[in-house]
């Protein structure tokens, strides 16, 4: 899909050219990361949408030098979550900070905010929780969402390097672009998906207590580093591909 395209049907949802710069620079990025189900597909999802406001605007709630809270009031998850991270790297903290987002959904490739906050020399790790869609290896109702979990690491080489990871062995963003089924939908790991469980339980867990009202919400972490490891770790690792690289 081209970018003009894209605003077109993007500002025909009621998105202003600001919001909808933001959705196709997330989109874009995940189409040529080679994560389609996050790409330019998500526009004609959007399009059968009705969960999200355009016009509405995402509210800072609480601030103190190291914790933010918002909340997306409406907002559709992407724009609410580049919000406080574009905020986050205006006003920065001194060392670390943790920024609660709530009603905040959905949120994407988890990777592409990683990758702004590296950019801006940040260390960073962002989850977000979404409908509940992971049950227990053993059967029993869907207890936890797929709940990535992202982590950037800035560089001096300009080269970070950004883990996200799913804990479902695929995502609802493949199941929606038709990529796999619902029913593939479950931990990954196979005969160790219980330690996907795990970290998907403990991260819904995680996010639920930090929130103050129902809804799905992103949380994310963000501290100023006080060494460069990836220059080294890049020699170590002799040209292989990386997480996070294009």
């Amino acid at each position: 899909m081209e970018r003009d395209e894209a605003f077109e049907r993007l500002q025909a949802l009621g998105f202003d050219d600001g919001d909808a710069e933001t959705l196709w620079e997330h989109f874009d990025d995940a189409e040529r990361r080679g994560k389609p189900s996050h790409g330019h597909a998500r526009i004609e999802w959007l399009e059968t949408q009705s969960s999200f406001d355009p016009g509405a605007s995402p509210i800072h709630r609480e601030q103190t030098e190291a914790f933010w809270r918002y909340d997306a009031a409406g907002t559709i998850g992407y724009v609410a979550l580049r919000t406080a991270v574009a905020w986050t790297i205006a006003e920065p903290p001194e060392h670390a900070r943790l920024v609660v987002v709530e009603k905040c959904f959905p949120t994407g490739m988890l990777g592409h905010y990683a990758r702004l906050l590296a950019a801006s020399g940040f260390v960073s790790m962002l989850t977000a929780t979404s409908p509940r869609r992971l049950g227990h290896p053993d059967g029993g109702p869907k207890l936890a969402g797929t709940n990535p979990l992202t982590i950037g690491i800035p560089s001096s080489g300009g080269d970070p390097i950004v883990t996200d990871v799913s804990m479902g062995a695929v995502t609802w963003g493949d199941v929606i672009a038709g990529l796999a089924s619902e029913e593939q939908l479950v931990p990954f790991g196979g005969e160790s998906a219980h330690k996907a469980f795990a970290l998907a339980l403990g991260l819904q867990l995680f996010v639920d207590a930090l929130v103050t009202q129902p809804g799905h919400a992103a949380v994310f972490l963000v501290a100023r580093p006080g060494s460069d490891p990836v220059p080294a770790l890049r020699a170590a690792a002799a040209g292989l591909r990386l997480p996070g690289d294009a």
